[in-house]
C-alpha cells in the first residue's frame, strides 16, 4: 500500500500523479510542487489517498492546503480518498474560513484508479465501488462571499 497523489483538472481529468512508498506518509517532493505550479491554471482539485485511513485530513494536510491556497490566491478543492469513502473540502483564501468537509456520495471516476494505485482495491473493485452510469458536472470551488476578487491572477 502507498499514498497516491492526483492533480485534477476540468471534467475530472487527471493532470498529474505521483506516489510514496508509504501507506501513511507522502513526503515532500520538488517534482510535485513544480507539477502543481505548472498546472495551476488548469488545477481544479488536489486529491490524495489515505489507504489505511482515516477518512479525513491530517494536520499536515491542513497546513499544506493553506499554503497552496495562499500561493494560488484562489479557492481550491481538496480531497482524501480512503477505503471507506471520499471526503472533500473547498478551502478559500480567507484564513479564518472554516469550510466543512463533505462526504462525497457520488465519487468521480478517478477514485477507483486512486484506490487501485494505492493498493486499496484490485482491478475488479468492490461491489460498493461499481461505477454509476449517470454523469455529473465537475465540481468547482465557489467564489468567496467575503469580498475577495476571484478574477485576480497571481
Amino acid at each position: 500500500m502507498q499514498e497516491v497523489f492526483f492533480v485534477i483538472g476540468d471534467n475530472d481529468t487527471v493532470l498529474w500523479s505521483d506516489a510514496s512508498s508509504s501507506p501513511v506518509y507522502l513526503p515532500d517532493s520538488r517534482a510535485r510542487w513544480e507539477a502543481i505550479w505548472s498546472r495551476r491554471a488548469e488545477l481544479i482539485e488536489i486529491a490524495h489517498s489515505h489507504p489505511v485511513g482515516p477518512l479525513g485530513f491530517s494536520r499536515e494536510d491542513e497546513t499544506t492546503m493553506r499554503a497552496l491556497v495562499s500561493a494560488m490566491g484562489r479557492p481550491i478543492v481538496f480531497s482524501v480518498v480512503a477505503p471507506s469513502g471520499m471526503v472533500r473540502r473547498v478551502v478559500s483564501t480567507d484564513p479564518t474560513d472554516t469550510s466543512a468537509d463533505e462526504i462525497e456520495k457520488n465519487e468521480p471516476w478517478w477514485t477507483g484508479l486512486l484506490r487501485l494505485a494505492s493498493g486499496m482495491d484490485t482491478l475488479g473493485g468492490s461491489p460498493k465501488r461499481t461505477p454509476k452510469a449517470k454523469t455529473r458536472a465537475p465540481r468547482r470551488p465557489r467564489a468567496s462571499t467575503r469580498g475577495e476578487d476571484s478574477s485576480k491572477e497571481k
